[in-house]
């Protein structure tokens, strides 16, 4: 199955939620008027979009269809399709060009963390780069045995420590590991506690600080894994790790367990943080790069440009 192939399957139950009824607006669609747009922002609402971003793509649509005078209803589903995928477009391949670079991984517990984890480890080697993990969710029980289990699985080196371990000690010793080893990518595991905890927010400051101690130069993400079928939920968190630590991009986790996939939009539309991944599978290589004009296509279940 192709890169968009998977993206399409994966938004299956957000496109069964809104299918029927979008191909019914545009298929008795005479005129961009107000009752069509608002039937389109309920569309979009179904599908958790979020009203802010989902009132923003309908006063563009609207702007646009006056400016270009657009009366053909395809030319109008491609005029939408371009303004979602406006919305998401802008850094979102991953910034991993120095070797070695460094990836740190946060979000809440329950999100699919480990799993994004092992299957992005996957992803690399794949591409040729040898990934070193770092076991630095010291905190939760049985986290070093579950991260091991997926890099047993891949062929993928990890470092750890003892659980109640200094997780900075163990990403610190993964990173002289990656400089002896010439590792290209170091990815580092980390608690899952709640975003409002304090001392989880240290302990994530005290791991960059040693990152950027021992690699300078090195090219680093921080990366937030949600999970989609949290729906306005996953917005919260995004806004709270945003506002205690610098995130750098956002992977969403089990797009194919919601009918809700809007919200990967206002996702980014309302953080400004870039969509890097997402995952549309159980399988390890269903962790895919995110390409907004693929996932504008597959949800309003058009052909990709």
């Amino acid at each position: 199955m192709g890169f968009f192939d998977k993206i399409k399957a994966g938004l299956t139950k957000t496109k069964e939620n809104i299918q029927n009824s979008l191909n019914g607006i545009f298929a008795t669609f005479r005129k961009v008027d107000e009752e069509f747009l608002d039937e389109l922002l309920e569309l979009l609402l179904l599908s958790d979009v979020g009203f802010e971003t989902a009132e923003s793509i309908i006063d563009e649509l609207r702007n646009k269809a006056k400016l270009d005078k657009i009366e053909d209803a395809n030319v109008l589903k491609t005029v939408l399709r371009d303004i979602i995928a406006e919305k998401m477009t802008g850094g979102n391949e991953l910034n991993i060009n120095t070797s070695p670079s460094v990836i740190v991984v946060v979000g809440v517990n329950g999100v699919g963390k480990t799993t994004t984890i092992g299957k992005l480890a996957n992803n690399l080697k794949n591409e040729g780069k040898k990934v070193i993990i770092a076991a630095a969710d010291t905190f939760r029980a049985a986290a070093i045995e579950q991260i091991e289990i997926w890099a047993q699985r891949a062929d993928i080196e990890i470092v750890k420590h003892q659980d109640g371990s200094d997780p900075a000690a163990v990403v610190y010793d993964a990173v002289q590991a990656a400089k002896a080893r010439n590792a290209d990518v170091v990815i580092c595991d980390t608690a899952g506690r709640l975003h409002n905890k304090k001392g989880l927010m240290d302990e994530l400051s005290k791991i960059t600080r040693v990152v950027s101690k021992e690699l300078p130069d090195a090219d680093k993400e921080i990366l937030l894994v949600l999970d989609a079928t949290t729906g306005q939920n996953a917005i919260v968190q995004a806004k709270d790790f945003k506002e205690a630590t610098n995130i750098t991009g956002v992977v969403l986790t089990k797009l194919d367990g919601t009918a809700k996939g809007g919200v990967t939009i206002a996702v980014r539309d309302v953080t400004g943080v870039p969509i890097k991944l997402i995952g549309v599978g159980e399988k390890i290589d269903d962790l895919q790069p995110f390409s907004p004009t693929a996932f504008a296509s597959a949800l309003l279940d058009m052909e990709d440009k």
